[in-house]
């Protein structure tokens, strides 16, 4: 047996036990022992199919079919299952601060040196800025039009467990944004202070001459580089992580729960394909002014890379490699699309507003849209440059709720669908910063129409 003939074998399976759950759902109910068999059948054939794959991606998506089988038949045992998602939040948390501080402070101190990139500096922070409040502004929308998290009914146990929420005003927010103690801050998991610090800290570094400045910087990229082998490593305890989140929610809440999920998914994606239609399209068209098939043709491989890894940084190299050979001056897409991987996270961000309204909704609570956009407005700050890491946004979004007294267990849900969700946001995030790349090009009059033209794929 192949990978391949696995794979047919797994995709025949689960036609049957489609058409069997069918049958017994809207013509004639079928014994539980029947429905039950196929569902093993199905989870074996997954798991024949993921040992020949030898993707972690496949390993996920099979781990949360086993979640919701255990959560569905087993709901008591389920519940046995929590401590290995909460072996999982705890690693995933523990990547937070020394993440942020890395990443922000190779990104400013490496790039924003406004003497050095003249107008192009600000001219790329403007348009990244503008762009992501434009990509959290369509997120907002969708999420308050779909409603996605609203009817889940939580049991009183669970509710129970959820921590109590002292209210806070505006001006509470504003001052937490402040650190008081950066290693107060890095232990109490508060991720605003700890960007706030790590901004000033990068500028503070851009400003000293390169004798003094190298070895700060090269320390920081360092334990950039050291935490995202820490997220890889992390990462392989993922399907256990994700397999028991799945399965205590399932437990917990019922197979309904996975509705809202489904909903959750759909809206993510009519979002990102409305930002893409409504956002980036005319962007390339009218101020890029690009041709588009051409564009489409040399960003698809990236692209590809992106969704297939789930990580922006593994679609680098060819981003960079085909903005070149597209018309764009390597001066240029040197700095603009590494640079946009800190600041201009179009997919992300989306998400980030997306999700965060979804769990408040989960939780029962109605935030006004003016709270919703302070909330996105502090992950946009938050999400700066964790392009690079799969599955990093959860990372953010469990330390937005925190920050906002938000309950986890609504993230625990999402676990079980983040990998659909990242391959899409991922994505986005690269064609972003890709067009990002022919933007500024073109402002700076340095765009070469004929590469472009006559730009051919590989």
């Amino acid at each position: 047996m192949n990978k391949t003939k696995a794979g047919w074998i797994a995709f025949i399976v689960f036609t049957i036990l489609t058409i069997l759950h069918l049958v017994h759902e809207f013509v004639n109910p079928l014994p539980h022992s029947v429905l039950f068999t196929s569902r093993v059948v199905l989870i074996l054939s997954l798991c024949i199919y993921s040992l020949y794959k030898k993707s972690l991606t496949t390993w996920i998506l099979t781990a949360m079919v086993i979640g919701v089988e255990i959560g569905h038949d087993f709901p008591a045992f389920s519940q046995n299952l929590q401590f290995l998602s909460k072996i999982f939040l705890r690693l995933v948390k523990t990547i937070v601060a020394p993440l942020l501080f890395s990443t922000l402070v190779v990104g400013i101190a490496s790039h924003s040196n406004l003497k050095q990139v003249g107008r192009m500096g600000w001219k790329s922070l403007l348009y990244f800025e503008v762009v992501t409040t434009f990509a959290l502004l369509i997120g907002l929308l969708f999420i308050n039009l779909t409603h996605a998290g609203v009817g889940i009914q939580v049991p009183e146990a669970l509710l129970k467990e959820l921590p109590q929420v002292v209210p806070k005003t505006w001006q509470d927010h504003i001052i937490d944004i402040f650190p008081e103690n950066i290693i107060k801050s890095v232990y109490e998991g508060n991720v605003l202070p700890i960007v706030l610090f790590s901004v000033i800290f990068g500028i503070s570094l851009a400003m000293l001459n390169d004798k003094k400045k190298k070895p700060l910087l090269d320390f920081s990229e360092s334990l950039a580089e050291v935490m995202f082998k820490f997220t890889n490593i992390i990462m392989h305890f993922a399907p256990f992580g994700v397999g028991a989140a799945i399965a205590v929610t399932v437990g917990h809440l019922g197979v309904d729960i996975l509705k809202n999920l489904l909903m959750l998914l759909m809206t993510l994606y009519m979002a990102l394909t409305a930002f893409i239609l409504i956002i980036l399209i005319p962007i390339a068209l009218f101020i890029a002014k690009i041709p588009l098939r051409k564009f489409i043709q040399a960003i698809k491989e990236p692209v590809s890379i992106a969704f297939a890894t789930t990580s922006s940084d593994s679609a680098l190299p060819k981003a960079l490699e085909n903005m070149e050979r597209f018309g764009v001056p390597r001066k240029i897409v040197s700095f603009v699309i590494p640079t946009g991987y800190t600041f201009n996270l179009d997919g992300t961000t989306l998400y980030l507003s997306l999700a965060s309204v979804f769990v408040a909704q989960a939780a029962g609570q109605h935030p006004t849209f003016a709270h919703q956009m302070f909330i996105g407005l502090s992950l946009m700050l938050t999400s700066k440059g964790v392009a690079a890491v799969p599955r990093a946004s959860l990372v953010i979004l469990i330390a937005t709720a925190s920050t906002f007294g938000f309950p986890l267990w609504p993230i625990m849900a999402i676990y079980g669908i983040d990998e659909l969700m990242d391959m899409a946001r991922t994505s986005v995030n690269v064609i972003g910063n890709t067009l990002a790349s022919c933007v500024i090009a073109r402002w700076e009059g340095e765009f070469d129409d004929e590469k472009a033209l006559n730009f051919e794929g590989e």
